[in-house]
């Protein structure tokens, strides 16, 4: 009786310090589309199977990156032409927050960084990147080293802290610290058209084929294809996260 009355109190003060702390704890690994054939939604595929979550989008307003952040739940919608981010609540499909951001310009794929929920966007002149606050407040900005020409796909590798690239020739992935300094880089086995994504846990990077059909594939640390997915249709935008047994914001 005594083990369990402190059992009971352990887990109670796990849960408080959870709480407390704002944290969540990771579940599995979803995948998220944005294709232009549909744009009401973006596409939910985890495992247990297909869903949506609404974008939100008023008619003539088109989509320029997509991003989810695992540790508030919630979805990025970068809109064209680039200086806006629409937040959208995940598990209450609904509208959270609307950013406007002063100064950017450019559209592009964005990254957030679940440690402080910080958005990096690719901005002009090419190359380079603007680091936001989650509510919109503006950091720096910053060259990635080695980038002389837009980018393909920008996304952020949780488990190493990193930024992560596609280059323009389709090809090229580039690993950046967060003052844009070049960490290293690999080959993919098959050419892509951006946008990228990263699952830290693995190594492996997604990214939408140069064929333009909505494929995605998905390479290792090596550069191999490991396999496919699809995101839709042409001109998908995509990104990957797990989604959180515990929420707390």
């Amino acid at each position: 009786m005594t083990t369990r009355k402190a059992s009971t109190a352990r887990a109670a003060a796990l849960l408080a310090l959870a709480l407390a702390a704002g944290c969540a704890t990771p579940g599995p690994l979803h995948r998220y589309a944005f294709a232009p054939g549909q744009p009401d939604r973006v596409a939910d595929l985890g495992p247990a199977g297909g869903g949506a979550v609404p974008s939100l989008l008023a008619p003539g307003e088109r989509v320029a990156g997509l991003a989810y952040d695992p540790f508030t739940d919630h979805l990025f919608l970068r809109l064209a032409p680039g200086d806006r981010i629409r937040v959208v609540d995940r598990p209450a499909r609904r509208l959270k927050r609307e950013l406007e951001l002063a100064g950017v310009t450019g559209g592009g794929d964005l990254a957030v960084r679940p440690r402080n929920g910080h958005l990096f966007l690719l901005v002009e002149p090419a190359g380079e990147v603007a680091e936001h606050t989650r509510l919109g407040r503006p950091v720096r900005r910053f060259t990635l080293e080695g980038v002389a020409d837009a980018p393909r796909g920008l996304a952020f590798d949780a488990v190493r802290d990193e930024l992560v690239v596609l280059a323009a020739d389709g090809r090229t992935v580039s690993r950046h610290d967060l003052l844009g300094r070049r960490q290293g880089a690999l080959r993919l086995a098959a050419a892509a058209a951006g946008p990228l994504a990263c699952d830290g846990e693995t190594g492996e990077v997604h990214a939408v084929l140069a064929e333009d059909s909505g494929e995605v594939g998905v390479f290792g640390p090596d550069g191999a294809r490991r396999g496919t997915w699809s995101a839709g249709g042409p001109g998908a935008l995509i990104d990957l996260g797990p989604r959180s047994f515990l929420r707390v914001f």
